[in-house]
Formats: structure tokens, sequence, C-alpha cells
């Protein structure tokens, strides 16, 4: 990824669980990185990294992260099914407040985190494309779609460009039966951060976050021609050793692409609302 090479990024939520596997990856890529822990306090991983602390619903916090940058790849927020204040604080709040940031400090692009969540209630059977509907599983889906919706309009009304990564299952090897669908291994995470950073793009994108799995519920094609992201590790690997053991998720949720998400609160049919004949 040499076109990376001296690009000035910041990176949110580099003490969480993806931004840990990004930081040394970035760096190692010749990119000259501003990572944002949150309230964590990091510990430069070498000199072309500058650590920053804050609330990201804080325009100070926002601007340290932002100081000097040309892109954001913005991973922060929470990333799992939360009560809903605790989702609106973290992922619409305080994204809009690294929106209106980009627009203060003339970013050229954010390049962030949604989720497959954002799609969750779609039938396991579908294969969807990159103008599929949204169809949340929870708030952490609709905050995503809510999100994904964001950077087109900071694009439309701002020209930021955006890329949105509907990131899968971000794991170092998959480990269950969904995962041979969502599975997204960390050099193919790495990939395809360090493609959207550098890529040309036509205004705004999206495109899948997954690994090349054969049994995939995402038809990712476009993303090669949007931005060049040509996945090199497979689920298919561990295929094996996943299918010798129990599915753990339970019936309905088996059917249905966010997988354990989609029935948290979930009313069965028997306790809908009847329908008129």
């Amino acid at each position: 990824m040499g076109e990376a090479t001296g690009m000035r990024v910041a990176l949110s939520g580099a003490g969480g669980q993806i931004g840990a596997v990004l930081r040394p990856r970035l760096l190692a890529a010749g990119i000259v990185l501003r990572s944002g822990g949150g309230p964590t306090a990091l510990t430069p991983l070498s000199e072309a990294e500058t650590v920053t602390t804050g609330d990201l619903r804080d325009a100070d916090a926002v601007d340290r992260l932002l100081e000097g940058t040309e892109v954001l790849v913005h991973m922060a927020g929470t990333s799992v099914e939360k009560p809903l204040p605790e989702v609106i604080e973290n992922n619409l709040v305080a994204l809009h407040a690294i929106y209106e940031g980009a627009r203060r400090h003339a970013l050229r692009r954010v390049v962030f985190a949604s989720s497959n969540h954002a799609f969750g209630m779609h039938s396991v059977e579908s294969r969807l494309d990159p103008d599929a509907p949204f169809r949340p599983d929870g708030a952490y889906g609709l905050s995503k779609a809510w999100g994904e919706m964001m950077g087109r309009m900071y694009w439309d009304r701002h020209g930021i460009e955006g890329v949105a990564l509907r990131i899968g299952s971000a794991l170092p090897r998959p480990t269950e039966f969904r995962h041979l669908s969502t599975w997204l291994g960390h050099d193919d995470l790495a990939q395809l951060v360090l493609r959207s950073i550098a890529a040309p793009v036509p205004g705004y994108v999206a495109v899948w976050g997954a690994s090349d799995n054969p049994r995939s519920y995402w038809n990712n094609a476009d993303a090669a021609a949007a931005i060049g992201y040509r996945p090199t590790q497979s689920a298919e690997d561990w295929a094996e050793e996943i299918l010798a053991q129990e599915n753990p998720l339970d019936p309905i949720a088996r059917t249905l692409q966010g997988g354990s998400f989609t029935t948290m609160d979930y009313t069965p049919q028997a306790g809908r609302p009847k329908r008129g004949t």
C-alpha cells in the first residue's frame, strides 16, 4: 500500500479491539498517524504516531484528534447492542461532532465503521448487493444506518468524501457457523482500511467488510472496482472444524444475517399484533 505512505490520518477508537489491530499496520504502511483513545491514555508505537485522549462529543477533543490530518478512520463508538441512550450518545451525538470537526479541519475523507447489523434482519438465504435496503437488527444496527446516511449527506452538502465499511465479524479466526459467512480476517481488515484511505472514490461508497468467504451473505464484487479491495483470507479454511460443532444460535437467529443480535428483545410471532384478514 505504498500510495498511503506519508498520508496524515486520524484514527478514532484506537484503544478498541479493531483499533489495536489497525495501529501497527497503518504505521507499517508509512502513515503519519494521530490515534485517539477516548478516555484511554495510549503509548505511541513509533515516532510517526501522536496519541490524544478525550470524549468525542467534545469539540476540543475532536480538534485535538483531527489537527493536521487529511483523512479520518472512525472506529470509535458503541460496537454491540446496548440500551438506546448509550447508543445515541456514542454513535449519533459523537458521530455528528466528528463530522463537524471534519468540516472545520477541511478533511478530504472520512472512513466510517458501519456494520453488517444495519442489514441484520435480512434472511441468510439472501445475497445482498451494496445497494440493499437497510434492515437493522437493533438500536446498534439502526445507529449504523443513520451513520451511513450522515456520511452520504456530508459528501452531498459539504464535499467530504466517505467510505462506509460494513464490517462483518472482525476476528483473528472464525470460530462458529455464522462466521463462515461474515468473517473479516485481520490481514483483510488492514487491506480494506488502507484501500479506503488511499484509493480514489467517486464521492461516497459503501463496501462490505468481509474476507473471501464462499458462503458470504454479501456480494462484494463492487469493492474491488470501487476501492481495489481484494481479500486474501477465507473462513472456508476452518469450515471442516466449524461444521463439526453445534451451531450456537437459536432457531430464529440461524435464519437471519444478524445472528444473535436479531433475537435480543425479540417479539415471537405468537405475541405480535393480529393482522387483518
